[in-house]
């Protein structure tokens, strides 16, 4: 009796391991599209940002040379005017009195008119620190330097900058 050895050809994918290759990339998509969305949002917001840095600049030169943040305002002592709509993301840049700076983004473009705000504090020792907040750190949440210590030998005396600390864990697209 002759025996035959038949060779049982592989003829593809069996169900399960295509169904495991589609649950594997559903897993990924539904990781990787939040995170890229988040992602992207930052990038932007980037921009709105980055367009304060001009005034910081102008600002911390006025109290330098002012010795005080007094009239540290938009359009007067070396601080340019404010501005509307300056690029795709931003809104709106203003200098407000005593050197605050706001940056508005626009509403639309995955943004939803997010607030970025500086608050300077200036002591003729220590210079100007700066705080931060607005509602891009999230909701009630505020960022920025640790303090904005008193000093009580400037003119006029500078206070602590009030409500602003670090929040850490807010989930914020312009940290």
């Amino acid at each position: 009796m002759k025996i035959l050895s038949i060779k049982k050809v592989q003829q593809g994918f069996t169900l399960i391991e295509l169904m495991i290759v589609v649950a594997i990339i559903g897993i990924l998509a539904a990781v990787a599209i939040p995170a890229y969305t988040q992602y992207s949002r930052k990038a932007k917001f980037s921009e709105v940002v980055v367009s304060t840095q001009a005034l910081k600049t102008a600002v911390e030169l006025c109290a330098q040379d002012l010795g005080s943040l007094t009239n540290c305002v938009g359009g007067t002592n070396g601080i340019p005017a404010d501005v509307t709509n300056p690029s795709p993301y931003v809104a709106s840049v203003k200098t407000a009195a005593n050197g605050v700076i706001t940056a508005i983004a626009v509403t639309g473009q995955a943004l939803s008119g997010e607030t970025f705000i500086l608050t300077p504090g200036y002591s003729p020792i220590s210079g100007t620190q700066w705080g931060k907040s607005g509602t891009c750190f999230g909701p009630g949440a505020v960022a920025g330097v640790a303090a904005v210590t008193a000093d009580p030998t400037a003119t006029p005396p500078v206070a602590a900058v009030a409500g602003v600390t670090a929040v850490p864990g807010t989930s914020a697209i312009c940290n």
